[in-house]
């Protein structure tokens, strides 16, 4: 396995080209002064031992040498040994709607938008525990299989949105199912389900779905969000309309979210402008009996700094031997071309 240890040190890279614009608006502006004075035929004879070779030269080794340093300051690794660790937890599969519903505007800024709040705030408390996203509208998804790096699964749920899935809609049966075949064999008897939506189900087999995932020990919990009044959907700046040309309200269907909690042993939460319920839902999963889960991890990461610095060191001493300008000893050699400009 490659890593940086100091990843952001790589936004130090953006300076190269910002040098690179600097540099040649710079040599413009340096020709254009000097060409009031003389024509580039005089210029030469009057400066025989100026090089504008050797400054482009000099700057292209420079430029070549910070860029390997930078790369030796993020400390580049590779993984050496592997090691499996051994914890008690539960895995977690959160079931997020993505349909154009969750657009609505009665929480704010909008549902989707509220329930990825809610799984960040939440992911970042996490400890030990195992986690995935299924992202669902009229089909569904696996955005993250099951795993323990959390800084993963933070940044998936902060993409979540209604074009990750190519039909819209809302089959809350085939996100159960997706769901109930994404958990591994390790977590038997520690299996949790998490399903956030409006409720509004397009298709008739959420509760067969959610019987065979009882059946394998798993337990959904329901998070309804929305009201029962509804509110518009807004799209591109446009609120979303029928085949009549009426607005689309969408409403909160808790009936369907409280079948599918009680069929599986879990619970319904509606969610409120104060709290989604997802917190309080993690909460109470930690009175669950935990399995062993096993990791497998990097133990030891060997250091590569030293060969981008070397690099960089011997750019930055090739560099140093060059002159600004031309040498009289070495003048014949002709080493930057034999019409220099």
């Amino acid at each position: 396995m490659f890593r940086f240890a100091n990843p952001y040190i790589l936004y130090l890279l953006l300076i190269i080209p910002a040098a690179i614009v600097l540099f040649i608006f710079a040599q413009m502006r340096r020709r254009r002064r000097l060409e009031r004075f003389a024509s580039s035929s005089l210029l030469a004879q009057l400066t025989p031992s100026a090089s504008p070779a050797r400054l482009r030269t000099k700057f292209v080794l420079y430029s070549l040498a910070l860029v390997f340093l930078i790369l030796a300051a993020a400390r580049p690794q590779v993984g050496s040994k592997l090691r499996e660790e051994h914890q008690k937890g539960i895995e977690m599969m959160l079931v997020v709607d993505v349909s154009n519903s969750m657009l609505a505007e009665d929480f704010e800024p909008n549902r989707l938008d509220r329930t990825k709040f809610a799984i960040d705030r939440v992911v970042e408390s996490m400890k030990q525990d195992r986690i995935g996203v299924v992202a669902f509208a009229g089909e569904a998804q696996v955005q993250l299989p099951i795993t323990s790096d959390y800084r993963m699964a933070r940044a998936f749920a902060r993409k979540l949105s209604p074009q990750m899935v190519r039909t819209q809609g809302t089959d809350l049966g085939a996100a159960i199912k997706l769901a109930t075949m994404s958990f591994s064999s390790q977590s038997e008897g520690s299996r949790v389900m998490i399903l956030i939506t409006d409720g509004e189900n397009h298709e008739s087999d959420a509760l067969e779905a959610a019987q065979a995932a009882a059946e394998k020990g798993i337990a959904i919990y329901t998070i309804g969000i929305g009201t029962p009044e509804g509110a518009p959907v807004m799209i591109g700046g446009e609120y979303l309309t029928d085949e009549n040309g009426d607005m689309v309200v969408s409403k909160l269907d808790e009936k369907m979210l409280q079948e599918i909690a009680s069929t599986t042993g879990g619970a319904y939460v509606r969610a409120t402008k104060q709290s989604i319920g997802l917190k309080e839902i993690v909460d109470r999963l930690k009175e669950l009996d935990e399995s062993d889960l096993a990791t497998t991890r990097f133990e030891a990461f060997d250091e590569q700094f030293q060969y981008p610095l070397v690099v960089a060191l011997l750019l930055l001493l090739i560099e140093w031997l060059i002159l600004d300008r031309r040498n009289p000893l070495l003048a014949r050699f002709n080493i930057f071309g034999r019409q220099e400009e």
